[in-house]
């Protein structure tokens, strides 16, 4: 199943930049492809880069070309059967940017709080 969800995550990345022209379709990324054992549907999950707004119409856009991006699939995959595609927003990359912005706050407030924090051996400056 990693090979199939790797081989749909190429060709849906190739086939979103280069053939869609859906003008409501932005700077969309394909993170990562789960597909059901039995190949009946796909869950691929985006990262659209702009405003909450700018993805949502992004997704809509994706969603309406459902159709061309399976017909897209069907001809450079061979499989069984070609999966329905469902388009969701993958929430990791913002946790990731939130947890990275979290950890900046700490190490500069703990910067802060070491400065004026005595030497414990008391006998002057650090070296």
């Amino acid at each position: 199943m990693r090979r199939v969800n790797e081989a749909l995550r190429e060709v849906l990345s190739a086939h979103i930049t280069a053939d869609l022209k859906d003008p409501r379709i932005g700077f969309v990324t394909v993170t990562a492809v789960e597909t059901a054992p039995d190949l009946s549907h796909a869950r691929v999950y985006v990262s659209v880069l702009g405003s909450e707004e700018e993805r949502a119409d992004s997704l809509i856009g994706l969603t309406s070309s459902r159709g061309h991006l399976q017909a897209s699939i069907a001809a450079e995959v061979r499989m069984k059967r070609t999966p329905t595609l469902e388009f969701l927003h993958d929430e990791a990359i913002d946790r990731g940017f939130r947890i990275s912005e979290l950890l900046e706050e700490a190490a500069g407030e703990d910067g802060e709080h070491s400065a004026s924090m005595p030497n414990p051996s008391g006998d002057g400056p650090e070296k």
